[in-house]
């Protein structure tokens, strides 16, 4: 969210919940009555007035890049009907040292380099799809450390579910010669050069920088 952005119950309830606070706390955090926070939760449509909006300005530009990251993922849109409906993969930031797993698919000019990925089928945890089309596409083992959050994709329009994760063991190799044509570890500094920044969900930037 931008600060410049007006503020909603929904919105404010989500800096609450990035703050891990009560609504005791919360409220004597930012210096307004409790009965202030609880209409928040009670209408998420609600806008606080001006004063307030710059109260939450406030509480938002002090907190910490671990608040905000949480505060990204917590605020985004709810996604409508149709998107609810859409694909689902599960996506592997696979760590090693300073390095991050990438694949490059073939014929996808738009995402060409990418973190390896499979489509979540239903009833199957999408951190054990992450794992598994890990060592598929790779052949590199690894483990889930953290799951960073999910999005609907701006460029495939399908939910994403990312997760960091471990290196555990092997070389990494082509394994999918059909869907990609090369599978390397990339130096995290130099990550935008085969992946643009914008096109990096933000808490992945946040997780590489604090394991950088």
């Amino acid at each position: 969210m931008d600060t410049a952005e007006a503020w909603t119950g929904r919105t404010a309830c989500a800096l609450q919940s990035a703050l891990r606070m009560s609504n005791p706390r919360f409220a004597k955090h930012l210096g307004v009555a409790v009965r202030t926070v609880a209409a928040w939760h009670e209408n998420h449509a609600t806008v606080p007035q001006s004063e307030t909006q710059q109260i939450l300005d406030t509480a938002y530009e002090r907190a910490s890049p671990t608040v905000r990251s949480r505060f990204a993922i917590l605020s985004r849109p709810e996604p409508s009907p149709a998107e609810v409906q859409a694909l689902r993969v599960a996506i592997a930031v696979v760590v090693r040292g300073e390095r991050v797993l990438l694949v490059c698919r073939r014929g996808d000019a738009a995402l060409r380099w990418q973190f390896p990925a499979g489509m979540v089928k239903p009833g199957r945890p999408p951190e054990d799809v992450a794992v598994q089309e890990t060592v598929t596409e790779t052949a590199v083992h690894c483990s889930v450390r953290q799951h960073l959050g999910d999005r609907l994709h701006p460029d495939t329009r399908v939910i994403a579910d990312y997760f960091l994760c471990d290196y555990l063991a092997g070389e990494a190799t082509n394994q999918d010669v059909v869907e990609n044509s090369a599978v390397t570890w990339v130096p995290i500094r130099d990550l935008p050069r085969f992946i643009p920044t914008e096109k990096i969900y933000p808490p992945i930037l946040a997780a590489l920088e604090a394991t950088a």
